[in-house]
Formats: C-alpha cells, sequence, structure tokens
C-alpha cells in the first residue's frame, strides 16, 4: 500500500474514532434509579436528571406533562415534573440527541429503608420464610437495592434495579422494608417504591456527612477514629509491593527449576473501602439518592453505636437532620426501630442506654419509634420476626406519614410522682387502657426501684388507670425507677392495641454501663 493510502485510511479510521467518541458523549444517560419499572413520588414536584453534551437541551414527558432543561457546562440536567397523581404504568419519555424511552412507570409512595445488619436481612431469612416468598405477589410494589459501595467524596450514581414484588424478587430484599412496604400498600392501596441502601455491622457515621461530623466538638473522636483506620495504609501496600517483589523473583527461580512456583501474597484490603469509614456510606450510598422525590425513610440500625450511648444521643438526631438538609424536602417522616431484645439478662454491653438515646430521638420533629423489646431473640442478634417490625413501622407512617387516626405507638413513659413508699408512673399513648401481655391478670413485670443509694432492686407493679405503681419493701423512700433496663429484660407492659411501652428509666444517673 503506497504512503497516501496509509495516510487515507488513517484519516478515516481518526474521522470514525473522533465521530464514535461524539456520539457517545453526546447520549443523553441516566442515573440507576430512574429507570423501568421506577416509582414516582406522587402530590409533589419530582426531578429527574442525567448527563448529556453541555448546552443539549433536553425534553422529557410523562402523560400530559414536559418539562424541559439543558445541560451546565458538567453535562449535568435536571428538570421537574409534576405534582404527579398516582397511577400507572406510564411511559416516560426523554429526549436529546437521542431519545430514551421508559416503560412501566408508576406513580405512587416512595420510602427510603436503610441502616445495618438488621434492616439489611432479607426476607428468605425470616420466620415463615418460603410461605413469605411464594405469596409475594404484588406487582404494584417495586423494589430496589442500592449495591454495596464506600466513597471518599458525595458521588453522583450508583448501582441497582427496580423490579416488581414478585417471588424471585423479593427473596434477597429487606424484609424489614418489603414487609413495611407491603403493609403500606394493603393500606394506602397507591403504587409503593421501596429503596434498600443497608450494610450490616456498620456504625450511623459512615451514614453522615462529613460536614456534619466536622460541625460538633462531639464527634472529634470519630473523625479521628477515621484518621486512625486510614493510618495503615501507606505502610501495608509498601509491604506489600515487596513481598510481591519477593515472590516474583522466587516464582521465577522456582519455574527456571522445574520447581513448583510459591503461592503469591495476598493482596490487602484497602481501608479507603472499609464500610465503618467515618461518611463513607453517606458518599456512596446516600448521595446520589437525593435527588429522587420520597415520603420519607425508616430506619433499623444502633447494634453497631451501643459503645458509645451518649454519643448516640446527638449522632442520630444530627443524621436525620443531615439527611433532610441534603434531600431538601423539608422535615420528611424518619421511622426507626428502637434495638430488640438480645442476650443475657443483664444490662450489658450499654443496650439499654442506646435505646433510651433512641428514646430521646423521638423529640426530633416528625420521627416515630417501633418498640421491638419484645419480640427479639436471646441467642440471636438478628431476630427473624420481621414481619412484625415492618407492621409496626407501617403503623407509625399511617400516623405521622399520611396523618391516618390510628394507634401507632406503646406507652411512652412522660413523668412520676412520689406516695409515700410507692411511685406512680404516668405515660403518653395510653389509648384506651394499660395491660399486662398476660392480660387481664394484672402482673407486671420488668421494674426495679431505687432510693437515694442509687441500688435498684426488683419491685411490684400495678396498673392503676393508665398510671403504674411501683413499690418494694426494701425501699422505704423511693426516688427512682427503671423499667426493661437490661439487654434481654422479662417485660409485659402494653397498652390495649397490644403495643409494647417503651424501656425507660426516670433517672439520670451515670451509674449505668460507662462508654467503651
Amino acid at each position: 500500500m503506497r504512503w497516501a493510502d496509509y495516510r487515507t485510511s488513517f484519516v478515516v479510521m481518526l474521522f470514525v474514532l473522533v465521530f464514535t467518541v461524539a456520539v457517545a458523549r453526546a447520549e443523553v444517560k441516566l442515573p440507576a434509579l430512574i429507570s423501568d419499572g421506577m416509582v414516582l413520588q406522587q402530590g409533589v414536584k419530582v426531578s429527574l436528571w442525567g448527563m448529556a453534551d453541555p448546552g443539549e437541551r433536553v425534553t422529557v414527558t410523562l402523560k400530559d406533562q414536559e418539562a424541559n432543561g439543558v445541560a451546565d457546562r458538567d453535562g449535568q440536567w435536571k428538570v421537574r415534573l409534576g405534582p404527579l397523581s398516582p397511577g400507572g404504568p406510564f411511559t416516560l419519555t426523554i429526549r436529546g440527541k437521542n431519545t430514551i424511552t421508559l416503560h412501566d412507570v408508576l406513580v405512587g409512595e416512595v420510602w427510603v429503608c436503610s441502616g445495618q445488619s438488621n434492616m439489611e436481612l432479607p426476607v428468605s431469612a425470616v420466620t415463615n420464610a418460603q410461605d413469605e416468598i411464594s405469596r409475594a405477589d404484588y406487582p404494584t410494589l417495586r423494589l430496589f437495592t442500592v449495591e454495596r459501595s464506600v466513597a471518599e467524596k458525595p458521588q453522583r450514581d450508583l448501582k441497582g434495579y427496580w423490579v416488581p414484588a414478585r417471588p424471585q424478587t423479593v427473596n434477597d430484599f429487606s424484609a424489614v422494608g418489603y414487609f413495611f412496604g407491603r403493609d403500606l400498600l394493603r393500606v394506602l392501596n397507591v403504587p409503593i417504591g421501596m429503596i434498600h441502601s443497608s450494610w450490616g455491622g456498620t456504625p450511623a457515621e459512615a451514614w453522615t456527612s462529613r460536614e456534619t461530623l466536622q460541625s460538633d466538638p462531639d464527634f472529634k473522636s470519630i473523625l479521628d477514629g477515621g484518621v486512625k483506620l486510614l493510618s495503615p495504609y501507606p505502610k501495608l501496600f509498601q509491604d506489600y509491593d515487596a513481598q510481591f517483589a519477593q515472590w516474583r523473583e522466587a516464582s521465577d527461580k522456582a519455574e527456571s527449576e522445574g520447581a513448583p512456583v510459591p503461592a503469591a501474597p495476598p493482596v490487602p484490603d484497602d481501608p479507603r473501602r472499609n464500610p465503618n469509614r467515618p461518611s463513607g456510606l453517606f458518599n456512596a450510598m446516600i448521595m446520589p439518592l437525593t435527588n429522587y422525590a420520597i415520603r420519607g425513610v425508616i430506619w433499623y440500625q444502633g447494634e453497631s453505636n451501643s459503645g458509645h450511648p451518649i454519643q448516640y444521643r446527638k449522632l442520630f438526631p444530627a443524621m436525620i437532620g443531615d439527611w433532610r438538609r441534603v434531600w431538601n424536602e423539608g422535615d420528611f417522616p424518619f421511622l426507626f426501630v428502637q434495638l430488640a431484645n438480645w442476650g443475657i439478662h443483664v444490662p450489658q454491653l450499654n443496650w439499654p442506654e442506646l435505646r433510651e438515646a433512641q428514646l430521646m430521638t423521638l423529640s426530633v420533629p416528625r420521627t416515630g419509634m417501633a418498640v421491638t423489646i419484645d419480640i427479639g431473640d436471646g441467642s440471636d442478634i438478628h431476630p427473624k420476626n420481621k414481619q412484625e417490625v415492618g407492621y409496626r413501622l407501617a403503623l407509625a407512617a399511617q400516623a405521622i406519614a399520611y396523618g391516618q387516626d390510628v394507634i401507632y405507638s406503646g406507652p411512652i413513659y412522660t413523668s412520676m410522682t412520689v406516695e409515700g413508699e410507692k411511685v406512680r408512673l404516668h405515660f403518653k399513648h395510653v389509648y384506651s387502657g394499660l395491660v399486662a401481655k398476660n392480660w387481664p391478670a394484672p402482673t407486671l413485670t420488668g421494674f426495679e426501684i431505687a432510693g437515694a443509694d442509687h441500688k435498684f432492686v426488683g419491685a411490684e407493679a400495678k396498673i392503676d388507670g393508665d398510671t403504674v405503681l411501683v413499690h418494694s419493701g426494701a425501699v422505704a423512700h423511693p426516688v427512682a425507677v427503671r423499667y426493661a433496663w437490661a439487654m434481654n429484660p422479662w417485660c409485659n407492659l402494653y397498652n390495649r392495641m397490644r403495643l409494647p411501652a417503651s424501656p425507660f428509666r426516670t433517672d439520670n444517673w451515670e451509674d449505668s454501663a460507662p462508654e467503651r
């Protein structure tokens, strides 16, 4: 071939390459959340976004609504549609230099479910799992699971996809998220979208932004822990490089001599990918969701923060405020699960104090708590009755998110009065009355009483109208009462809707289990 022919062929190939790259860059692209089968939030303006060429005009059409946007200098575009009425399935079209058509789009209620392993626990691991899976036939309940990921900085996208709730799809989905969504679907009769983003064994600080962690001196120890987590990184890989060089030399020698080649040294884990890293999961698994309109969040977490329950009193509300800030949808409902009973029947591991920190978080507007002190498992930190957890969270959603007149909480302690040798306890969420679990028998368990010496002893307790009277012959001048104050307590105070009372204490003494 002559040089001119080579040159011509090269120019043609270069033109094709440049044209291909240009076309690829020109394509409108969508994040994982915006895809076939998604559920859009009803009754509000919803954002739809993606990537395109800088300056490219993008048009989005759904039903009789149309919105236009232009990609900015970074190629990002966003438009808003709505408010939308519930229903579907609909077709959504995005047109730029290319056209994307999304099918089977529904409009209804969207919730995020997040936390650690008790939120992550799949439907396949619950009580009566096979029966639950076989009966999972809810085509308008859509499920999206966020793939696990850690990031140093906030991300724009994540991995996952929407599926309808069917036997072949619910198996690995969050059990709490599925049962919550199923119960809401039955009550509201509109499509439900559940976005599951959780990771077992992770602390709340991993789900909190760095900005929030830096804003409070009480969180300095968390940030210092993050630095410590990364500190071995340089030496770790320096040592690996040296080991690899030695292995390569040894393997080359063995191969030349016909001897067995030694095993290569294992590649060390990258500390930057540690899911416990402060803000790492917030950056990777929460921030990419925050353009997507939601109704609220359900949260099951706390086990990994039980060593620092006093800190959790501030950290958990700060995290809730953090999520509300980045979503920019106001004080959306944030519903959470109080730690269940587990382990031995004495105060250990600071679980009573962590439950107390969760109880205190109810002072944050539009929060709700599902008490699970009665449905845990003494020998398993992952209790299998997630159906009841989802049901209790759904009750809270009906009341807090949807304003329905439902009883959604068990008794919550409010105040005490001393009456001679007895203490009278007052509660809210009593509704039609207090009961012992083995009602109508009036015998209550789980109460302790103490005098000024701070020494608690088992106490007799009796329901008296909407209050509880507590006393012990061993304490003539009582000053404090505790209820269900142990990791795995025997306790049985409920209201007549059979919702359990939250564990509590009337004192604020610092003689409980210290922070570790």
